[in-house]
């Protein structure tokens, strides 16, 4: 007995890192090196001396009505509503229960000691984690690894700066408050309009959401506007002007009439006055009078999520979904992006020695040599706040290609998505671009008519998209002083009033990330007025769910909400 004292053996102590995702876990076990893959049925994990790596794959569990309050779908009846249980439940999530499995019995081992949060650097990161722990009963003091990108030295650094488990109790609190309020709207929500459209017999699902609800709303709302717009004919008068220099055109304008509604300064509403015009200004003399400024263009700031998925679905016709899917990719797979869920235009103060590093490896790249360098060459990357800001940044910077290796393998629709990134990138180090605009009022009869134009006078930023100012295109020909013009060409142009458009998913994305300001209430439209629906990591799930539930149709780029849409809106208003 005394031996078997003396010789009691105590396991190694050893930390469990948990990813979100199999891919990280990987990548996190290569950089600490020494690591052997241990074979499950529920996947793959990695044991080292002082660590063991494993996976989430997403979400493993989910809020669940208690047995006590799981009324079968043909009793839904407002008699069992409000649904508010004394407390939230877990469930496992039937497709990944085994990897739950597999991380309670490696946190029930007796030598971990520790377990360190390497799932994504965020909200929704937190609540994977959080909930892991709470459906192990996890008693380990816990770490987190914040993950701002996904090479060997940005792994390394967050092992160097672990954040303690106190720092993250806001988010942690922050990411239950938020799941929780989602299933208590969600829950009631569905079930009382369920019960509703149920009342007469059979069963109609009808389901509504803390966030997709009213972004249906906006979508359903523009669609009433479209299907009350009453078009209205109009009419414009253009000339034709000739000087010594050469010929311009302009376009007739009231300059007492302010833009009211429908009402603009260069419409006219009877076809008779519009005729009228014409015949008085035909042939006539006219004198011209202009002013000129030199106007500074600045780059538009780095892209966020939101940002980027609206120009991707612009430019070239990709979902929010497709957009994510692809810069997750770039940031996880390929290593040359920075973590793609933010909501930050701005990069950290201290991040211009890297941002110089960056630079420095596009410049490698044939297609951006000559634009990477100049930045450097000219001394532009200072600390200027408008893009070195750690203050304007809440978890993550904003999207930045990284300046470890450059990308090789990548899809067309990746390399795409990173050509965008790249570019504007660079462009927010070069100078403004400066344009002169020229607006020139020619007077005939009394009459007025507005010429416009522009000449890029030094391209700045606009270099990195291959303006050129000396391709520019001319701008009007210049006029001698108290010179007199010709008026050659008069016609009246019929046109028609159009219907605000349709919401594509880059302007649904706009309404989503402003909606704040559509709130009718004034004060809360001034608490919410820079507050959206959803969050730049959520919102193309959103978009897609309600294509899903078959309440919007996608249409080309157009979104177009259904019946069932309108029906919903029109019970809830109702109600």
């Amino acid at each position: 007995k005394n031996i078997s004292i003396f010789f009691s053996w105590t396991p190694m102590s050893k930390k469990l890192i948990i990813a979100e995702k199999p891919s990280v876990a990987n990548d996190i076990q290569k950089v600490l090196g020494g690591m052997e893959r241990k074979k499950s049925d529920a996947g793959d994990y990695f044991e080292g001396d002082q660590y063991v790596v494993a996976s989430a794959v997403g979400h493993l569990l989910e809020l669940a009505v208690p047995d006590k309050y799981d009324v079968k779908r043909g009793k839904w009846t407002f008699a069992h509503l409000p649904l508010i249980p004394p407390k939230f439940e877990l469930k496992p999530i039937a497709k990944t229960a085994p990897r739950l499995k597999l991380l309670a019995k490696l946190i029930k081992r007796k030598d971990i000691t520790g377990l360190i949060n390497a799932c994504d650097a965020g909200r929704e990161g937190e609540l994977i984690f959080r909930y892991i722990v709470q459906a192990t009963k996890a008693k380990q003091p816990i770490q987190r690894l914040w993950l701002q990108s996904m090479t060997p030295a940005s792994i390394r650094s967050a092992f160097q700066h672990l954040r303690s488990d106190e720092e993250m109790r806001s988010l942690a609190q922050a990411a239950r408050s938020r799941s929780e309020a989602d299933w208590l709207v969600g829950i009631n929500g569905t079930r009382a309009m369920t019960a509703f459209n149920s009342k007469n017999g059979g069963f109609f699902l009808t389901t509504v959401g803390r966030v997709q609800t009213p972004t249906l709303a906006v979508v359903v709302n523009r669609e009433a506007e479209i299907r009350a717009f009453k078009p209205r004919d109009y009419w414009q008068v253009q000339a034709s002007f000739s000087s010594e220099n050469g010929t311009y055109e302009g376009l007739w304008f009231d300059p007492s009439q302010k833009t009211d509604g429908e009402n603009r300064p260069d419409r006219i509403w009877e076809r008779e006055k519009a005729q009228a015009v014409a015949e008085k200004c035909r042939g006539k003399p006219g004198k011209a009078t202009e002013s000129r400024k030199r106007v500074k263009h600045s780059a538009p700031p780095l892209f966020d999520l939101t940002t980027l998925q609206r120009e991707a679905n612009n430019r070239f016709g990709f979902t929010a979904k497709t957009t994510l899917a692809l810069a997750q990719a770039l940031y996880e797979k390929h290593k040359v992006l920075s973590y793609p869920r933010t909501d930050a235009k701005c990069l950290p103060t201290d991040y211009v020695p890297e941002a110089r590093k960056t630079l420095s490896l596009l410049s490698q790249l044939p297609q951006f040599s000559r634009i990477a360098s100049q930045p450097l060459s000219g001394g532009w990357v200072k600390p200027d706040p408008r893009i070195f800001n750690t203050a304007k940044i809440s978890d993550h910077f904003a999207l930045v290609p990284l300046s470890d290796h450059l990308p090789s393998k990548l899809s067309e629709p990746e390399a795409k998505i990173y050509d965008m990134i790249a570019r504007r990138f660079m462009a927010v180090f070069y100078p403004a671009a400066e344009v002169d605009e020229t607006t020139r009022i020619t007077e005939v009869e009394g009459e007025s008519f507005r010429t416009k134009g522009n000449v890029l006078v030094k391209p700045g930023w606009r270099e990195v998209y291959g303006a050129d100012a000396a391709g520019a295109q001319a701008g009007l020909p210049a006029l001698k002083p108290g010179e007199t013009v010709r008026t050659d060409e008069v016609k009246p142009l019929e046109k028609t009033t159009l219907p605000p458009p349709r919401y594509t998913e880059a302007t649904l994305l706009s309404a989503m990330e402003g909606a704040g300001k559509m709130v009718e209430d004034d004060a809360l439209r001034s608490a919410m007025q820079e507050k959206g629906i959803g969050t730049p990591a959520t919102r193309a799930a959103i978009i897609e769910g309600l294509i899903v539930q078959k309440y919007l149709l996608r249409e080309g780029r157009e979104l177009r909400p259904t019946a069932k849409a309108f029906e919903l809106m029109t019970l809830l208003k109702g109600l």
